[in-house]
């Protein structure tokens, strides 16, 4: 304070009025020296963030489709092993009458027809009657085959 003071009569009160605003929260700059500090956002910098984001969340997305999708294609050739089996089993020669939950196994002789024998492959004593080993095979309930063990 260096002791001078302000004359009261000499400010111009129009002139304020132009310099100032009854809504100062709505301008675009700090109306006074105290004000936070308004910069303007760089909107480049704001999108290419968003874009990174939305790349982000597809990118995983897609991964998680992807993922469905090769488990739906492991099922579909699962389902398609278990067809060509059970064709191969019902067109073979099965000297029983298989019983369901009763496990069975599938042979192919040396002359290319299939057998069904109750015997697993290591049960074979010297004397095996077959030249491949096709599927080890449960009979369900109903009456497909489920695929325990396969040669590939």
């Amino acid at each position: 304070m260096t002791g001078k003071k302000i004359d009261v009569d000499r400010i111009d009160l129009e002139r304020m009025k132009e310099k100032t605003t009854e809504t100062p929260g709505i301008l675009p700059y700090a109306h006074h020296s105290g004000s936070a500090i308004i910069k303007p956002e760089d909107k480049g910098k704001i999108t290419g963030r968003a874009v990174a984001a939305m790349h982000s969340q597809t990118d995983m997305q897609m991964a998680q489709i992807y993922e469905q999708m090769r488990l739906l294609a492991e099922q579909a050739k699962k389902i398609q092993s278990r067809v060509e089996v059970s064709q191969r089993i019902y067109q073979a020669s099965i000297a029983f009458e298989p019983l369901i939950n009763h496990v069975y196994f599938l042979y192919q002789k040396s002359n290319g027809s299939d057998f069904m024998s109750m015997i697993a492959p290591e049960e074979w004593g010297r004397k095996k009657d077959w030249a491949i080993f096709v599927a080890e095979v449960k009979l369900l309930a109903d009456h497909t085959w489920e695929i325990l063990r396969e040669t590939n």
